[in-house]
Protein backbone atom coordinates (compact mmCIF):
# COMPACT_ATOMS: atom_id res chain seq x y z
CA UNK A 1 0.00 0.00 0.00
CA UNK A 2 1.46 3.36 -0.97
CA UNK A 3 2.09 5.95 1.72
CA UNK A 4 -0.48 8.28 0.11
CA UNK A 5 -3.18 5.57 0.28
CA UNK A 6 -2.17 4.72 3.85
CA UNK A 7 -2.47 8.38 4.87
CA UNK A 8 -5.95 8.55 3.30
CA UNK A 9 -7.05 5.35 5.03
CA UNK A 10 -5.69 6.51 8.38
CA UNK A 11 -7.27 9.94 8.00
CA UNK A 12 -10.59 8.34 7.11
CA UNK A 13 -10.38 6.06 10.15
CA UNK A 14 -9.50 8.98 12.43
CA UNK A 15 -12.26 11.17 10.99
CA UNK A 16 -14.75 8.36 11.58
CA UNK A 17 -13.56 8.04 15.14
CA UNK A 18 -13.82 11.76 15.74
CA UNK A 19 -17.35 11.87 14.44
CA UNK A 20 -18.40 8.60 16.05
CA UNK A 21 -17.10 8.90 19.57
CA UNK A 22 -17.54 12.53 20.25
CA UNK A 23 -15.63 13.93 23.13
CA UNK A 24 -12.94 14.29 20.59
CA UNK A 25 -11.77 11.02 19.33
CA UNK A 26 -8.31 10.01 18.53
CA UNK A 27 -5.80 11.25 21.03
CA UNK A 28 -7.12 14.18 22.93
CA UNK A 29 -5.31 17.07 24.38
CA UNK A 30 -7.99 19.58 25.19
CA UNK A 31 -7.01 23.00 23.95
CA UNK A 32 -9.76 25.48 24.61
CA UNK A 33 -9.39 28.93 23.12
CA UNK A 34 -9.82 31.90 25.42
CA UNK A 35 -13.00 32.86 23.58
CA UNK A 36 -14.65 29.46 24.03
CA UNK A 37 -18.27 29.80 25.02
CA UNK A 38 -19.53 27.89 28.02
CA UNK A 39 -23.24 27.97 28.70
CA UNK A 40 -25.23 26.32 31.46
CA UNK A 41 -28.79 25.68 30.37
CA UNK A 42 -30.16 23.88 33.43
CA UNK A 43 -28.46 25.31 36.48
CA UNK A 44 -28.10 23.02 39.45
CA UNK A 45 -28.78 24.58 42.84
CA UNK A 46 -25.63 23.23 44.54
CA UNK A 47 -22.68 24.86 42.78
CA UNK A 48 -22.51 28.43 41.59
CA UNK A 49 -22.66 29.02 37.82
CA UNK A 50 -18.91 29.39 37.35
CA UNK A 51 -18.18 26.46 39.68
CA UNK A 52 -20.74 24.37 37.78
CA UNK A 53 -19.06 25.20 34.45
CA UNK A 54 -15.54 24.62 35.71
CA UNK A 55 -16.42 21.23 37.26
CA UNK A 56 -17.85 20.02 33.96
CA UNK A 57 -14.91 21.44 32.00
CA UNK A 58 -12.42 19.82 34.37
CA UNK A 59 -14.17 16.44 34.12
CA UNK A 60 -13.96 16.65 30.33
CA UNK A 61 -10.34 17.83 30.42
CA UNK A 62 -9.27 14.98 32.75
CA UNK A 63 -11.08 12.40 30.62
CA UNK A 64 -9.48 13.79 27.45
CA UNK A 65 -6.01 13.70 29.03
CA UNK A 66 -6.43 10.05 30.04
CA UNK A 67 -7.63 9.24 26.56
CA UNK A 68 -4.65 11.02 25.02
CA UNK A 69 -2.31 8.88 27.12
CA UNK A 70 -4.07 5.69 25.97
CA UNK A 71 -3.88 6.66 22.29
CA UNK A 72 -0.26 7.83 22.31
CA UNK A 73 0.81 4.69 24.14
CA UNK A 74 -1.27 2.49 21.81
CA UNK A 75 -3.05 0.90 24.79
CA UNK A 76 -6.59 -0.30 23.90
CA UNK A 77 -7.14 -1.71 27.41
CA UNK A 78 -6.45 1.67 29.02
CA UNK A 79 -8.73 3.24 26.43
CA UNK A 80 -11.52 0.74 27.17
CA UNK A 81 -11.41 1.64 30.88
CA UNK A 82 -12.44 5.20 29.97
CA UNK A 83 -15.84 3.92 28.85
CA UNK A 84 -18.58 2.06 30.68
CA UNK A 85 -18.83 -1.67 29.89
CA UNK A 86 -20.78 -2.16 26.67
CA UNK A 87 -20.42 1.46 25.55
CA UNK A 88 -20.73 1.53 21.75
CA UNK A 89 -18.55 4.64 21.65
CA UNK A 90 -15.87 2.83 23.65
CA UNK A 91 -15.99 -0.23 21.40
CA UNK A 92 -15.60 1.99 18.33
CA UNK A 93 -12.78 4.00 19.86
CA UNK A 94 -10.85 0.85 20.82
CA UNK A 95 -11.44 -0.62 17.35
CA UNK A 96 -10.05 2.56 15.78
CA UNK A 97 -6.95 2.39 17.97
CA UNK A 98 -6.43 -1.27 17.07
CA UNK A 99 -6.86 -0.45 13.36
CA UNK A 100 -4.13 2.18 13.62
CA UNK A 101 -1.73 -0.05 15.54
CA UNK A 102 -2.44 -3.08 13.31
CA UNK A 103 -1.30 -0.99 10.34
CA UNK A 104 1.84 0.01 12.19
CA UNK A 105 0.68 3.61 12.56
CA UNK A 106 0.89 5.60 15.74
CA UNK A 107 -0.86 8.82 16.64
CA UNK A 108 1.79 11.14 17.98
CA UNK A 109 -0.34 14.20 18.61
CA UNK A 110 -3.86 15.48 18.37
CA UNK A 111 -5.25 18.75 19.56
CA UNK A 112 -8.98 19.18 19.93
CA UNK A 113 -10.47 22.61 20.28
CA UNK A 114 -13.67 22.87 22.30
CA UNK A 115 -15.76 25.63 20.78
CA UNK A 116 -18.82 25.30 23.00
CA UNK A 117 -19.63 23.34 26.12
CA UNK A 118 -23.16 23.24 27.47
CA UNK A 119 -24.00 21.42 30.69
CA UNK A 120 -27.45 19.82 30.47
CA UNK A 121 -27.24 17.92 33.73
CA UNK A 122 -24.79 17.66 36.58
CA UNK A 123 -25.09 15.20 39.43
CA UNK A 124 -22.42 13.70 41.68
CA UNK A 125 -22.12 10.64 39.44
CA UNK A 126 -23.57 11.82 36.11
CA UNK A 127 -22.78 14.64 33.67
CA UNK A 128 -24.64 15.28 30.45
CA UNK A 129 -22.76 17.65 28.17
CA UNK A 130 -23.37 19.01 24.70
CA UNK A 131 -19.94 19.64 23.21
CA UNK A 132 -19.07 21.35 19.95
CA UNK A 133 -15.46 20.74 19.04
CA UNK A 134 -13.10 20.10 16.19
CA UNK A 135 -9.78 18.42 15.72
CA UNK A 136 -7.48 21.40 15.41
CA UNK A 137 -4.33 19.41 14.63
CA UNK A 138 -3.48 15.75 14.29
CA UNK A 139 -0.23 14.03 13.47
CA UNK A 140 0.63 10.40 13.00
CA UNK A 141 4.07 8.96 12.43
CA UNK A 142 5.41 12.41 11.61
CA UNK A 143 2.58 13.29 9.21
CA UNK A 144 0.45 16.38 9.58
CA UNK A 145 -3.10 15.53 8.60
CA UNK A 146 -5.87 17.97 7.62
CA UNK A 147 -8.06 19.70 10.19
CA UNK A 148 -11.57 18.66 11.12
CA UNK A 149 -14.77 20.69 10.94
CA UNK A 150 -16.75 21.46 14.10
CA UNK A 151 -19.29 18.87 15.18
CA UNK A 152 -21.70 18.75 18.11
CA UNK A 153 -22.40 15.71 20.26
CA UNK A 154 -24.27 14.91 23.45
CA UNK A 155 -22.00 13.04 25.85
CA UNK A 156 -23.07 11.22 28.99
CA UNK A 157 -20.28 10.81 31.55
CA UNK A 158 -20.73 8.67 34.67
CA UNK A 159 -18.59 7.59 37.58
CA UNK A 160 -18.92 4.73 40.04
CA UNK A 161 -18.48 6.87 43.15
CA UNK A 162 -17.09 10.04 44.60
CA UNK A 163 -13.45 10.42 43.69
CA UNK A 164 -13.52 7.87 40.88
CA UNK A 165 -12.70 8.72 37.29
CA UNK A 166 -15.38 9.69 34.78
CA UNK A 167 -16.32 7.20 32.07
CA UNK A 168 -18.22 7.85 28.84
CA UNK A 169 -21.50 5.95 28.87
CA UNK A 170 -22.89 7.20 25.57
CA UNK A 171 -22.36 9.62 22.71
CA UNK A 172 -25.08 10.78 20.36
CA UNK A 173 -25.70 13.55 17.88
CA UNK A 174 -26.26 16.81 19.70
CA UNK A 175 -27.71 20.12 18.79
CA UNK A 176 -26.19 23.43 19.66
CA UNK A 177 -28.63 25.99 21.00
Amino acid sequence: MSSRVLVRVLLSVLAGAVCGVGVACGVLVLDEPEQAEVAVTRPVARPSGSEHQSRAREALRAWDAARARAWTSGDPEALARLYTPGSVAGERDAAMLRAWTDRGARVTGLTTQVLRLRVELERDRRLVLVVTDRVAQVSAAGLDLPRDRPSTRRIVLVRAGRGTDWQVASVSAGRSR
